[in-house]
C-alpha cells in the first residue's frame, strides 16, 4: 500500500503541472515511477494516465486547438516514432537520454535568462532546426513517452497564447500515446499488473486534473512562460540525476 500512496503523489504532483502547462508529467514522474513499479510496467502506467489526462484537456477545450501547428507538430513527430519505438524494444538508450538531458537543460536556462531581461536574443529557430527538433522529439516519445520537451521548444514560438498552446500539446499527446498503447495492447504488454496499477492510480489523476485546472486559469501569460521553461529546467535535472 505505501507502494501505491507514493506512486500516487508521484502522479498527483506531475499531472497537476501537465494541466497547468500542457506536458511535462511522463517525464518528471518516469524516474520516481519505475523506481516503485519498474521501467517497463512504470513506462505503460505513466502513458496511459497521460493519454487520459490530455484527453480531457483537449475534449474541454477543443474550441483551442490550433489545427495548423497540431497538423505541422504531429506530422513532424510521427516521422520519428516508429524509430523511438524500435529503439524502446531493442537498444541501450541511456547515452541517448544524457544528451537529451544536456541540451534541455542549456535549452531552458536560456529562455529562462531572456524572460528575467538577462540574456537579449530575438531571433527565432530556423525552420529546418526547428522542424529537426521535432522529428528527433517523436523518436525520444517512442523511447520513453516523454518528447515533450522538445516539442514545447518549438511550441513556445508557434503558440505564444497559453491556453492554444496547453490544447494543441495535448492533442498531439492523445494522438501519440494513441498509438503508442496500441502497439502496448498489441504486443502483450498491457498484461494485469500494469492495469491494476493503472486504475490504483485514477483516483490521483483526477485530483491533479482538478489543481492544475484551479492554477492555470489564475496565471497570467509571463508567469505561465516562467513555469513552463522552469518546469523544463527541472526535468532536464532530473533525467541527469536519476539516469
Amino acid at each position: 500500500m505505501l507502494t501505491i500512496l507514493l506512486g500516487g503523489f508521484t502522479v498527483f504532483i506531475t499531472h497537476a503541472l501537465e494541466a497547468v502547462t500542457g506536458f511535462g508529467c511522463t517525464v518528471l514522474a518516469l524516474p520516481f515511477f519505475t523506481a516503485l513499479f519498474g521501467v517497463r510496467q512504470g513506462v505503460i502506467v505513466l502513458t496511459i494516465l497521460a493519454w487520459l489526462l490530455s484527453l480531457y484537456i483537449v475534449l474541454s477545450n477543443r474550441k483551442q486547438v490550433d489545427l495548423r501547428q497540431y497538423a505541422i507538430i504531429t506530422g513532424l513527430m510521427l516521422c520519428g516514432l516508429p524509430v523511438g519505438i524500435f529503439l524502446f524494444r531493442t537498444a541501450d538508450v541511456s547515452a541517448l537520454r544524457i544528451v537529451l538531458a544536456y541540451f534541455i537543460v542549456v535549452s531552458a536556462s536560456v529562455q529562462l535568462l531572456k524572460l528575467s531581461g538577462i540574456l537579449r536574443i530575438n531571433k527565432a529557430l530556423p525552420k529546418p532546426i526547428a522542424y529537426s527538433l521535432l522529428i528527433v522529439g517523436g523518436i525520444v516519445h517512442g523511447m520513453f513517452s516523454s518528447g515533450g520537451p522538445l516539442v514545447v521548444l518549438y511550441a513556445t514560438t508557434a503558440l505564444p497564447d497559453k491556453g492554444r498552446f496547453r490544447a494543441t500539446l495535448c492533442l498531439l499527446w492523445t494522438t501519440l500515446n494513441s498509438i503508442i498503447i496500441t502497439t502496448y495492447l498489441f504486443g502483450g504488454n498491457l498484461d494485469k499488473p500494469a492495469l491494476t496499477t493503472g486504475v490504483w492510480m485514477l483516483p490521483f489523476l483526477v485530483l491533479g486534473i482538478i489543481a492544475g485546472e484551479k492554477v492555470h486559469d489564475k496565471v497570467n501569460a509571463k508567469v505561465f512562460s516562467y513555469i513552463v521553461f522552469s518546469m523544463l529546467l527541472i526535468t532536464g535535472l532530473f533525467m541527469l540525476i536519476f539516469r
